[in-house]
C-alpha cells in the first residue's frame, strides 16, 4: 500500500525534518519521499487537522486479559484501543488467567495479534503461575519472543529466587522486572496512607510499602550486576533511591503511572473506584517529584499501567473493587497538559532499545513507524472516548490536552478521523 500524508509538521529530535511540516511519502512500509509538496496518484492520502507526526510510541505496562480474562478484554480490541491511542509497540503483561508462562503462551498471545499496525512484545511470568515459589523457564519464553519477566504487581518474596534470576538471564541479556510493594505492611490497604485514609477511617498503603521493597532490590541488584525494571514508581523517596543507583552505575530501569503524575489522593474524596489503583495515588508532594524526575530521565518511563476491569468488580464498594484503570486512550492527554508538545514525544519514544526495538528517525529510507496527533485540542475526557471494552478510566470528567488520530506501521493505517 502507498500512503501519502500531507501538511505534516515532523516532531522527531533525531530527524533532519524536526520541526518543519512537509508531505510523506510512504511505499511498501517505507518513507520514499519527504518534501513541502508531493501529489501522488492512487494512494491513500492522510490529510488531518493541525496534523503533527512522530515516530511511533511505545506503553511499557498494558493489561488486556485474554486468555481467559476476554470479559476485561481482547487482544483484537486491544490492539486496535493502542493503535488508536497512538501505540505502535505495547510491552503486554502477564495479567491473564492462567498467566502467561511458558513458550506455548508466549507464541499464543504473539499469534492472535492481527493488527500489522501493532507489535505486541509479551512479558512472561517470572516464576510458575506467578505464585513465587519457582522460576519459571525463562530461557525458553525469551527464545519464544518474551521481552522480560515479571510477576504482574507482585515482588519477589524470596530475595534467593531474585538474585538467581538476576544472574541466570544475563547468559542471554535478559530483562527482570519485580513491582515494590510489600504487601505484609497493609495487608487491607485500599489508598495512599495519608489525609484522605485518615479522615475516611481506611486502611492506607504506606510509601514504606514500596520503599522497602525497593531499596531491598537494589541491593540485591548491586550484588548481582544485570539489569533490573522496576514498573511504576509512586513516591518521593523512591526517586531518590532511584537516582542513587544510577549515579552508582547500576542498570537500573524505573516507569510512572500515568496516573500518579496526574492526579494526587485528594481524587479519592467520593470514594471513586475508578481511582483505585496500585500503586495508589499518592500526595501532591509526591506527584510534583515524580512529574520532574520523568522530565529528567530519572524515571525512564511514563506508562499508561492500562489495566481494564470487568464492571462487576470494578463498580462496586471501594473496599471490594479491583486496583485498576484503563488509560491507553488517556495518556498521550494527560502528559501533553504538563509537559510540552517535543518533551512529550521524547518521553514516550525514548529508550525503546531496552527492549530489543529499533528508533527508525523520520527520514528518507526508514521504516515508517509512526503517530498521527493533534498537539492542540483542549477537551473533556468522557466514556465516550473509551475505546477499551472495559469502561474503569480514571480519566473520565479530566480536561486534557492533544488528540491522536492513530498510527501508520508497516504499511498499515489505523487511523480515527
Amino acid at each position: 500500500m502507498s500512503i501519502l500524508i500531507k501538511s505534516a509538521k515532523i516532531i522527531d529530535a533525531s530527524s533532519k525534518f524536526n520541526g518543519k511540516t512537509k508531505d510523506i511519502f510512504i511505499n511498501q512500509g517505507k518513507i520514499q519521499e519527504i518534501a513541502d509538496c508531493i501529489v501522488k496518484k492512487s494512494v491513500q492520502e492522510i490529510n488531518l487537522e493541525n496534523l503533527h507526526v512522530s515516530q511511533g510510541w511505545l506503553d511499557t505496562s498494558v493489561s488486556f486479559g485474554e486468555p481467559g480474562l476476554e470479559e476485561r478484554e481482547t487482544i483484537e480490541n486491544g490492539s486496535l484501543t493502542a493503535c488508536l491511542s497512538g501505540f505502535t509497540d505495547i510491552i503486554l503483561n502477564s495479567n491473564t488467567l492462567p498467566v502467561i508462562d511458558s513458550k506455548a503462551d508466549v507464541i499464543y498471545v504473539k499469534s492472535k495479534n492481527k493488527n500489522k499496525a501493532l507489535k505486541i512484545h509479551p512479558l512472561g511470568a517470572l516464576t510458575l503461575k506467578s505464585e513465587g515459589s519457582e522460576m519459571a523457564e525463562l530461557r525458553e519464553m525469551f527464545d519464544s519472543g518474551a521481552v522480560g519477566f515479571y510477576d504482574y504487581k507482585m515482588s519477589v518474596k524470596n530475595p534467593n529466587l531474585l538474585k538467581t534470576a538476576l544472574q541466570y538471564v544475563q547468559h542471554f541479556d535478559g530483562l527482570i522486572m519485580t513491582f515494590p510493594f510489600e504487601k505484609s505492611i497493609c495487608k487491607d490497604g485500599q489508598m495512599n496512607e495519608g489525609e484522605i485514609s485518615t479522615l475516611y477511617g481506611l486502611e492506607g498503603i504506606p510509601s514504606l510499602s514500596e520503599e522497602i521493597i525497593l531499596e531491598r532490590d537494589l541491593k540485591i541488584l548491586e550484588y548481582t550486576g544485570g539489569k533490573l525494571f522496576i514498573p511504576t514508581i509512586s513516591t518521593s523517596k523512591s526517586v531518590e533511591l532511584i537516582k542513587n543507583a544510577k549515579q552508582k552505575g547500576l542498570q537500573i530501569i524505573t516507569s510512572v503511572s500515568i496516573n500518579n503524575l496526574f492526579f494526587n489522593e485528594k481524587k479519592l474524596k467520593n470514594f471513586d473506584t475508578r481511582f483505585k489503583v496500585l500503586p495508589p495515588i499518592r500526595s501532591e508532594e509526591d506527584r510534583l517529584i515524580l512529574v520532574k524526575a520523568l522530565s529528567e530521565g530519572v524515571i525512564d518511563f511514563c506508562t499508561s499501567d492500562h489495566s481494564p476491569i470487568d464492571i462487576d468488580n470494578k463498580k462496586t464498594d471501594f473496599k471490594n473493587s479491583l486496583f485498576g484503570a484503563t488509560g491507553l486512550e488517556s495518556i498521550f492527554g494527560g502528559l501533553n497538559s504538563l509537559y510540552k508538545t517535543e518533551k512529550v514525544i521524547e518521553i514516550l519514544t525514548r529508550k525503546r532499545e531496552l527492549f530489543g526495538i529499533k528508533n527508525d528517525a523520520i527520514d528518507l529510507g526508514s521504516k515508517a513507524c509512526l503517530t498521527l496527533f493533534n498537539p492542540k485540542t483542549k477537551y473533556i475526557f468522557t466514556k465516550n472516548n473509551v475505546r477499551s471494552k472495559s469502561k474503569n478510566a480514571s480519566f473520565i470528567n479530566s480536561e486534557i490536552k492533544g488528540h491522536v488520530y492513530g498510527v501508520v506501521n508497516n504499511g498499515s493505517v489505523v487511523i480515527d478521523e
